[in-house]
């Protein structure tokens, strides 16, 4: 039987933790079923790191922007900067971007600044918008919605955790959430149940490698290959088929990564 195919919406292949087998992790990725893969560069001053190891792997695609925790520390972006970035034809994405208020409540008012910088590059390009929210629920749904009236754009909630206010602000939108190893962990029932009350057609999967490694890893560190433990997760939560949800979540993929190419 054909085994099924399916992406790692956002890792990190860029970190060091990869330094030393990176030709064995997406190796083993592809072992595992997983396809493409798409790594993250959060501060813009490594995105000629990201975008190399991109050219360098057929399956592996790349996006780029200042994570909100970096915000401060790093110089703010500029729309015309993540437009110019965006012409590379394996770059595919727009951040990761948002807000974390939970580490760095300090700088909330650059972050926020910065969130909309990107979402004007991500509604220029008509490449997605990632998001990290953490502990800033009520600022993201405002924020979003402030913008997507100022003009549409696509966007994809990555690694969610946060509540069920958020996830249906952001699905009313148009918008994605993307499972992590989060919604496989034992006390982590309210996140599953968010994502069950969710649209299928609407549903991503990820690790956030090197972070957030699921079940039977949980504690390791976590690596594209182990996508398929959250999605049998996933495919659990939608009563589907294993190949029935990596399927779905393949072409939920290809709709809003629309650049990746399979």
């Amino acid at each position: 039987m054909t085994q099924a195919k399916i992406v790692d919406s956002h890792c990190h292949l860029d970190f060091p933790d990869f330094d030393t087998e990176r030709d064995a992790v997406i190796a083993r990725a592809l072992d595992a079923g997983v396809e493409r893969m798409v790594t993250i560069c959060t501060r813009l001053r490594q995105e000629p790191q990201v975008r190399a190891i991109a050219e360098r792997y057929a399956p592996v695609y790349y996006a780029a922007g200042t994570h909100p925790m970096s915000a401060a520390a790093e110089p703010l972006a500029t729309v015309d900067e993540l437009i110019a970035l965006a012409e590379h034809p394996k770059f595919v994405g727009i951040g990761e971007s948002g807000l974390d208020y939970h580490y760095t409540a300090e700088s909330k008012d650059i972050q926020q600044q910065s969130l909309r910088i990107h979402i004007a590059a991500a509604r220029q390009t008509r490449l997605p918008l990632i998001i990290h929210a953490r502990a800033a629920d009520d600022d993201i749904a405002q924020i979003l919605s402030e913008e997507y009236a100022n003009g549409a754009f696509t966007c994809v909630l990555h690694c969610f955790s946060s509540g069920a206010a958020l996830a249906r602000k952001a699905l009313d939108l148009g918008f994605y959430l993307s499972m992590s190893g989060i919604a496989t962990f034992p006390k982590s029932q309210d996140i599953r149940d968010i994502f069950a009350n969710a649209p299928i057609d609407r549903i991503l999967v990820e690790t956030d490698s090197p972070y957030l490694a699921p079940p039977p890893h949980r504690g390791k560190r976590n690596e594209p290959a182990f996508t398929a433990h959250t999605a049998k997760i996933g495919a659990d939560i939608f009563g589907q088929s294993f190949a029935d949800f990596a399927a779905q979540t393949t072409a939920n993929f290809d709709r809003l990564f629309w650049k990746a190419h399979a």
